[in-house]
C-alpha cells in the first residue's frame, strides 16, 4: 500500500475540564468529517463523572456514536491519569497538577506508543490541548505531526508566547498593586498590567500554574500547527502577528461549527436543570443570567454581596450556583432568607444548558466570570455581559469584551471585593437602561458569518486541513 493511500489517524487528548472538552469534541467531529480517522481520548475519572452525572451506562456517554452511524471513523476511549478514580482532584488541585506535570507525560507516551504500534497501516498525528506539557516530546519520539488547540483567545496566547519579552521589560513577575500600560508585545496594541493572566503576577510567582504555564509555552513553540478557538475578524492584529512565528489558524467558535453530525449525547459534567418554562413566563430581554462557570471557586463574601445586590436590583434572574463553588465542605451558600426575598423573580439552579438559556429571548444580560467558552456563547447568542473576572485568562477576556468590542460592562472597577449597593446599581442600569451591549448584534453577526461555508473560520479550517495533509505526507 502506498504512503498516500494509508489512512491518516488523529490521536486527540484534551484537558479534563468542561471548557476544554466542548471545543475538543467539535474539533474531533470536524476532522472526522474531512475524512480523518480519529481516536478521542478521555481520562477515566472524567468519563466516570460524566456517566454518573447522567445516570448512564457506557454506551450512553459515547460522544460519537451518532457520527459513526453516519460512517465517520471516530473512536472514543479512555486512559488513566496519575491517581485512583476516587481521588478528589478538585479538592486537591495543586497536588493533582503538580503530579500530572511530573508523571502524566510517561503515561501519555506509553498510551500514544501503544496506539501507533497497534495501527501500523495508518499514518498518525497528534492533536492536544496547548496546556499539556508532554506533546512536543511524544511527537518527536514517534515522528508525529503535532497539532495544538488553544481554547482561549489569541490575546492570551500571544502574551504567554512572549513571556520572555515580558520578563525582559520587568513585567514578569508583574507587581500586583501597580498598573502600567504594556505596548511592546507584537500584536497587542496596549494592555494594562491589571488585565494580565494571574500566573504572570508576583503573588503567583513559584506557584504550580505559573511553573506549568512557563513550561507549556516553552514547548508550545515547537508545535507544527496551532488552532485558535477565536474569530479572525475579532482579533485580526494579534493573529496576524502570531502568524509570523508559527502556523496559526483561527477556526472558532468551534462549539457552533456547522454541518457537523448532531451530537445527542450531553458533554455536561453535571446533571442539568431545564428552566425553559420559567423563562418563557418572563418578558423579552428582562432576565439576567448569572454563572461563574464550571471550574473556579469564589468566596462567601462575593456570593453574599451578589445575592443582596440581586435583591436590591429588583431584576428577574437565573443564577447557576454549582456544587463546590466555595470549595469542599461548605454547604451554606446563600444568605438566610434570600430565596424568600426574591420569590418569583429569581431562580437558583445547580447547573443548566447554558447555550439554551442564553439563546432564550427572555435573557437580556449575562453576569459572567468571563471564561472563554462562556464569552463565546454569550456573544454568539447576542447577549451583552456584566464582567466579573477571577483569574487565568479571564481578565484578558474582560478587556476584549468591555474595552475592545464594547459588548459589556465591568461589574466593579477593580477585581476586589463586591459592594451590594454598587452591584444593584450596575445590574439595574444594565438591564433597564441598556447601558451596554450596543455592539452585541454586530459581534454576533461577525461570529455567525465566520462559520458559514465561505466564512473566515471555515476557510481557515480548510487551509489547515490542506497544510496538515501536506505536512503529514512530507514527514512520512
Amino acid at each position: 500500500m502506498g504512503e498516500r493511500q494509508r489512512k491518516v489517524h488523529g490521536i486527540m487528548v484534551c484537558l479534563p475540564f468542561q471548557g476544554h472538552l466542548n471545543p475538543f469534541v467539535s474539533l474531533a467531529l470536524k476532522l472526522a468529517s474531512k475524512g480523518f480517522a480519529i481516536t478521542f481520548v478521555h481520562l477515566e475519572f472524567l468519563y466516570r463523572k460524566l456517566r454518573d452525572a447522567h445516570h448512564a451506562n457506557e454506551t450512553d456517554v459515547d460522544f460519537f456514536s451518532g457520527a459513526r452511524e453516519l460512517g465517520l471513523d471516530i473512536r472514543f476511549t479512555t486512559m488513566a491519569d496519575c491517581f485512583p478514580l476516587e481521588f478528589d482532584r478538585d479538592a486537591n488541585f495543586p497536588e493533582y497538577w503538580e503530579t500530572m506535570a511530573r508523571d502524566f507525560p510517561a503515561l501519555a507516551d506509553e498510551f500514544v506508543g501503544n496506539v501507533v504500534s497497534s495501527e501500523p497501516d495508518m499514518i498518525h498525528f497528534l492533536v492536544t490541548d496547548t496546556i499539556h506539557n508532554w506533546p512536543a516530546a511524544v511527537a518527536r519520539k514517534y515522528n508525529l505531526v503535532n497539532v495544538s488547540l488553544w481554547t482561549q483567545p489569541a490575546l492570551v496566547y500571544c502574551l504567554a508566547y512572549h513571556w520572555d519579552l515580558l520578563e525582559q521589560n520587568g513585567h514578569f513577575p508583574c507587581k500586583d498593586d501597580v498598573e502600567e500600560e504594556i505596548k511592546y508585545v507584537p500584536g497587542v496594541e496596549s494592555i494594562n498590567t491589571k488585565d494580565l493572566m494571574h500566573y504572570l503576577k508576583e503573588s503567583q510567582f513559584g506557584s504550580v500554574p505559573t511553573r506549568m504555564m512557563r513550561l507549556v509555552f516553552e514547548q508550545a513553540k515547537t508545535a507544527d500547527f496551532v488552532l485558535q478557538n477565536t474569530v479572525e475578524e475579532l482579533e485580526p492584529q494579534t493573529l496576524s502577528a502570531l502568524h509570523k512565528y508559527l502556523p496559526n489558524y483561527a477556526i472558532g467558535p468551534l462549539n457552533f461549527s456547522k454541518n457537523l453530525p448532531t451530537n445527542t449525547v450531553t458533554k455536561s459534567l453535571w446533571s442539568e436543570s431545564d428552566c425553559t418554562d420559567w423563562l418563557e413566563s418572563k418578558p423579552p430581554a428582562s432576565v439576567l443570567y448569572v454563572s461563574f462557570g464550571s471550574f473556579l471557586h469564589t468566596n462567601k463574601q462575593v456570593l453574599e454581596e451578589l445575592a443582596y445586590g440581586l435583591v436590591l436590583s429588583e431584576v428577574d434572574f437565573v443564577w447557576v450556583i454549582r456544587r463546590g463553588i466555595l470549595g469542599h465542605g461548605e454547604t451554606s451558600l446563600l444568605p438566610t432568607g434570600f430565596q424568600d426575598a426574591v420569590r418569583e423573580r429569581g431562580l437558583i439552579l445547580a447547573w443548566c444548558d447554558q447555550i439554551k438559556v442564553l439563546s432564550n429571548p427572555a435573557v437580556g444580560g449575562f453576569l459572567t466570570h468571563c471564561g472563554w467558552n462562556s464569552t463565546l456563547e454569550s456573544m454568539w447568542s447576542g447577549v451583552p455581559m456584566i464582567c466579573y473576572p477571577f483569574e487565568h485568562d479571564q481578565p484578558c477576556n474582560r478587556k476584549l469584551v468591555v474595552d475592545d468590542w464594547e459588548n459589556g460592562v465591568n461589574l466593579c472597577e477593580d477585581y476586589g471585593s463586591l459592594d451590594r449597593e454598587q452591584v444593584a446599581h450596575k445590574i439595574k442600569s444594565f438591564m433597564n437602561e441598556g447601558v451596554s451591549g450596543k455592539n452585541a448584534g454586530r459581534v454576533r453577526q461577525v461570529m455567525q458569518n465566520a462559520v458559514e461555508i465561505d466564512g473566515s473560520s471555515e476557510r481557515n479550517f480548510d487551509r489547515f486541513v490542506k497544510d496538515l495533509e501536506a505536512k503529514i505526507h512530507a514527514q512520512n
